[in-house]
């Protein structure tokens, strides 16, 4: 596994340009959809691919709804 596969707090602050406090909160989020979908997930740690997904920066995905 690729170390690039996850995205910890201080990646998402800096990707987002928010306070590392804020990046918890966002990487809290991401994890509890993620445990409510069935996957296992590492607290402090956000998958890249789907922070990259839920932030529109993973492209088109086709689907035209928004998750809140």
């Amino acid at each position: 596994m690729s170390d690039k596969s996850f995205m910890r707090v201080e990646d998402v602050a800096k990707e987002l340009d928010v306070s590392k406090s804020y990046a918890y909160k966002i990487v809290q989020q991401l994890n509890k959809e993620l445990a409510e979908k069935g996957y296992l997930t590492i607290s402090g740690r956000i998958n890249r691919q789907y922070f990259l997904e839920r932030t529109c920066y993973g492209g088109i995905s086709g689907k035209n709804e928004r998750k809140d």
